[in-house]
């Protein structure tokens, strides 16, 4: 999110960040002393999880009783000093400039490096004293960066109605458009919306849950984001649908919302706000959901214990992201606001499977992405997508929906079947 890439027809450059560091050709030399000491060091690291490490003149030094279930390919020394220095951040700078390479299953590999330990403490509280924070300049640069990348960049491998959040698979045999439909039903039963209320939403994306709030349930919905990209799409689908008189998409930051309303609703938003403006996202929720009968539902990327979001991912990806703890969300939104939680669900799972279909259509559409945004890009984002479903495999990355009313409100629903019930839509 920080700066983009700007579409040009059928062309496009992509942003100088996403563009790793190149160094000149250097014919390989044979590993020294010190290269196979760190070797050995990161091979012990891994080979509890069955990955060998293979240096640039073929040395392989895994000794696992069990063969490997693929192998980390470094093509020269710096490459390896970046992974022994700096791993967290080296790996995917590596990766996405084709210095290092996968052999093996893509995914399987890189969920068995997601359960090997974290980043080092050290590195993430200094990496939290140094983050700026998401002012509203800085919040609009930052989604500029990732979301203005063209919708047709988005188009190739999302679901039909651009939902690039965790779907919700009631079943197995679900498919990714089954299972968003699902989710944007899941959060509109949850909240209990009724024809004729006001509904805010904080970053819309596309507009797919807006679009949805409106039609069937007949509220009326304000619909804030800062991506230009995607309210001249939003836009355009509420015109084409006859929705515009109940579904207003505003350029402009959700903290600078002015009027009551009667129900609150951020999907995939939460984790960009950062801790520093947390009190703020408490003060527009103090001051402005109606005390009588008013709710909310926040929808968002956590995690168990609060660290900051993988290095490579924030500097690439997700500039100035961070996913809040539970315990953060009551704490330092919530309970501020005067809120109650009602319900918290954990849909980790269903992100992971969410993940494993975008990747599936980003690999199919690879040949078209490399064409138009290079292959470092490329790279990037197959590590991106890969990574994100490891971390919620494995558990390093929680997905969670928090439903909420005014403190001594009553809440949306009698019993937590309820939501699963007969639909509220009106058509």
């Amino acid at each position: 999110m920080s700066s983009s890439v700007r579409s040009t027809g059928d062309r496009a450059t992509p942003p100088s960040r996403i563009l790793a560091p190149t160094r000149g050709t250097v014919a390989p030399s044979a590993p020294g002393r010190l290269a196979r000491w760190l070797a050995a060091r990161i091979q012990r690291l891994v080979e509890p999880v069955r990955v060998g490490l293979e240096l640039w003149d073929g040395t392989t030094l895994y000794r696992g009783s069990r063969p490997p279930i693929g192998h980390l390919v470094v093509a020269d020394r710096w490459t390896l000093y970046g992974l022994a220095v700096d791993p967290e951040l080296q790996f995917g700078e590596a990766y996405m400039a084709s210095r290092l390479d996968i052999r093996g299953e893509f995914a399987l590999v890189i969920e068995a490096l997601t359960r090997v330990a974290p980043g080092s403490a050290w590195r993430g509280r200094l990496s939290a004293l140094l983050n700026r924070g998401n002012s509203l300049a800085r919040a609009r640069h930052h989604v500029h960066h990732h979301y203005d990348l063209g919708n047709d960049f988005y188009r190739g491998w999302l679901d039909r109605e651009l939902v690039y959040t965790c779907a919700y698979y009631r079943d197995s045999a679900r498919t990714l458009d089954e299972a968003q439909r699902d989710k944007l039903d899941l959060v509109c039963r949850k909240l209990r919306l009724r024809p004729g209320e006001q509904i805010v939403e904080a970053g819309c994306g596309w507009g797919a849950l807006a679009l949805h709030m409106a039609r069937y349930y007949g509220v009326r919905v304000k619909a804030f984001n800062v991506s230009r990209e995607q309210l001249a799409y939003a836009r355009a689908r509420a015109t084409e649908e006859g929705l515009t008189d109940r579904v207003a998409f505003i350029d402009d930051d959700y903290r600078n919302v002015q009027e009551p309303f009667d129900v609150f609703v951020s999907v995939g938003m939460l984790e960009h706000v950062g801790r520093k403006h947390f009190p703020c996202m408490a003060e527009i929720l103090r001051r402005h959901l109606r005390r009588d009968g008013g709710r909310g539902l926040l929808h968002f990327i956590g995690r168990d214990v609060a660290r900051p979001l993988n290095a490579w991912i924030r500097r690439r990806i997700f500039p100035g992201a961070y996913p809040p703890t539970l315990d953060e969300v009551s704490s330092r939104i919530l309970a501020p606001a005067g809120l109650s939680v009602i319900d918290v669900e954990n849909l980790r799972l269903h992100y992971a499977r969410t993940l494993a279909d975008w990747a599936a259509r980003f690999t199919a559409t690879g040949d078209t992405v490399r064409a138009k945004y290079g292959e470092t890009f490329r790279r990037a984002w197959e590590l991106y997508l890969a990574g994100s479903r490891a971390a919620f495999e494995v558990g390093n990355l929680q997905l969670y929906q928090v439903v909420f009313t005014p403190r001594g409100g009553a809440p949306p629903f009698w019993t937590r079947s309820d939501p699963f019930g007969p639909s509220g839509a009106t058509g």
